[in-house]
């Protein structure tokens, strides 16, 4: 990606009300990809969703579901 993306908090989710969040990073992930393929990638409107799993998920945990993704053995449903 050539664009700067910056990097605020996700807001608060009522599904996850405790300090763990690695389900909600793992949701808001699966959620970008979702709209990503109902959408396409041009759609401004998935924004949001790469906000918040960028601000919420470590790199090396994204670079792993990328290449799972990529190799089509992703455990989560896309």
């Amino acid at each position: 990606m050539a664009d700067e993306v910056e990097l605020k908090t996700a807001p608060a989710d009522f599904r996850f009300p405790t300090t763990n969040q690695t389900r909600h990073c793992f949701t808001r992930y699966i959620e970008f990809h979702r709209c990503v393929a109902a959408k396409g990638e041009e759609s401004g409107d998935c924004d949001k969703f790469a906000k918040y799993y960028r601000s919420l998920c470590p790199g090396e945990w994204v670079e792993k579901w990328n290449e799972q993704r990529e190799s089509g053995i992703f455990p989560g449903p896309l």
